[in-house]
């Protein structure tokens, strides 16, 4: 919208890779569409489904708003659901990480395989 605050000359937070950005935007509309909802509500969904997530901070600007992220908390989205989120906003891997991918997989444990986000 026009009125967004990183249209209207508001620099933070910045957007690092606009393109991705879009991409995972695009797929919380479709999800929302399917479903019904509030592509803000199923970003909310799938964020308190994620591992290691416990709470999530929420805000509006208008009751409205307000009770569309409240319903966010009854949102049970399916497995392919999560996946298209997760395959769609996993973050490129960093040294030291796509090295262990690499070369220490088979040596993981569970503390790993929960920061583990290549979907390998």
């Amino acid at each position: 919208s026009p009125t967004a605050r990183q249209l209207a000359g508001w620099s933070e937070p910045p957007i690092r890779d606009e393109d991705r950005l879009w991409r995972i935007v695009d797929v919380l509309v479709e999800i929302g569409a399917q479903r019904g909802v509030s592509a803000a509500q199923v970003a909310l969904a799938w964020l308190l489904g994620r591992p290691a997530v416990s709470s999530l901070v929420i805000g509006g600007r208008t009751e409205t708003q307000f009770r569309d992220n409240i319903a966010a908390a009854s949102l049970m989205l399916s497995g392919e659901e999560r996946e298209r989120l997760d395959a769609v906003s996993r973050p490129p891997l960093l040294y030291p990480y796509w090295h262990q991918q690499l070369t220490a997989k088979d040596r993981f444990g569970a503390a790993d395989l929960v920061i583990d986000r290549s979907g390998i």
